[in-house]
């Protein structure tokens, strides 16, 4: 279903079917000579009819509609490739969510490394199901954009805002004249943005932490999530989520003082607001998101010095200084 939000900016609510996010907001920004497509849904046909559907709803010419995907996970990503074969001229791109995003091979490297040592071995990350979409092998072609860059549609100037965490390269838009903000899933409120690990060689909970107070500087008065619902104040909603990640991380040190753990028995000790209340009993995706969320706040305690990490084997251990 399609909503004006605010002047010549519309919600295209696209479901998510068997899946814990239950929808993604892809916005459309229109005027007479150009228009602007804010993420996407999986590459499922579900997702396709209704994004589509909405496209269609407001008239779209494709040929003058250009696609910006804010980072890429494929609830974000998925449809990009069959916009493009249906005309859209243009994608857009952050340089470093492209490259990971078009890197298969190594991507799938990593995470199969990954689950080795997080002990998931046997288990693939990109398989949970057919929820989550097909995904596309073939590069994307893309336009890279990086923080300063602006693109103008109609009445509204976006600037382009690195706020990394929750993926590496993730972007987001600011139209200062009007206070809007284009988030992604960089702040939503009901829920939390997952932030999981990607790589040793950086603190991405840290980063996150000065994305998220990066935002909370600027005079917003619509933040548009991709999920959930749009945020109009958005430096409480900010205040608490970094609240939210304190306590984690007083979590997991209160929980090494028992012992040594790896990132997946962190996981099934910690506290997660789902309907399954036995570890035993989370699907094998929720298993993954959290044990990853596990891992980044681990590395983070690693990197301010309150944590030591070895390696036992192909194991990963963490435990207190």
């Amino acid at each position: 279903m399609v909503t004006e939000v605010y002047p010549n900016i519309f919600l295209n609510e696209i479901p998510l079917p068997k899946n814990p996010l239950k929808s993604i907001n892809s916005y459309i920004v229109k005027s007479e000579s150009r228009n602007l497509v804010i993420d996407t849904g999986f590459n499922t046909p579900e997702c396709q009819n209704e994004l589509m559907r909405g496209l269609e709803e407001l008239n779209l010419d494709l040929k003058k509609t250009e696609l910006l995907i804010t980072h890429m996970h494929t609830d974000h990503s998925g449809l990009a490739h069959v916009l493009k074969e249906l005309g859209v001229p243009t994608v857009y791109f952050s340089k470093i969510d492209g490259e990971i995003s078009n890197q298969t091979s190594q991507r799938d490297s990593f995470f199969k490394s990954l689950n080795r040592l997080l002990g998931f071995e046997g288990e693939n990350p990109i398989k949970f199901g057919k929820e989550f979409g097909t995904k596309r092998t073939e590069p994307l072609e893309y336009n890279p954009l990086n923080e300063g860059n602006q693109l103008i549609i109609g009445d509204y100037c976006l600037d382009v805002v690195e706020i990394p965490g929750h993926t590496p390269g993730h972007i987001g838009l600011y139209e200062k004249k009007h206070k809007l903000f284009f988030g992604g899933d960089h702040i939503l409120d009901e829920i939390t943005p997952n932030i999981t690990f990607w790589g040793f060689e950086q603190d991405i909970l840290g980063t996150y932490f000065k994305s998220l107070e990066k935002v909370l500087e600027y005079e917003i008065a619509y933040l548009f999530t991709a999920h959930r619902k749009i945020i109009s104040d958005h430096r409480r909603r900010i205040n608490e989520l970094l609240l939210h990640h304190e306590e984690r991380l007083k979590e997991i040190r209160a929980i090494l003082r028992d012992g040594r753990k790896t990132p997946v028995e962190m996981a099934a000790s910690m506290h997660w607001d789902l309907s399954h209340k036995k570890w035993g009993d989370f699907p094998s995706s929720q298993k993954w998101f959290a044990s990853g969320e596990a891992l980044s706040h681990l590395e983070h305690l690693v990197h301010t010095g309150v944590v030591e990490r070895s390696i036992e084997g192909e194991v990963l251990l963490y435990g207190l200084k």
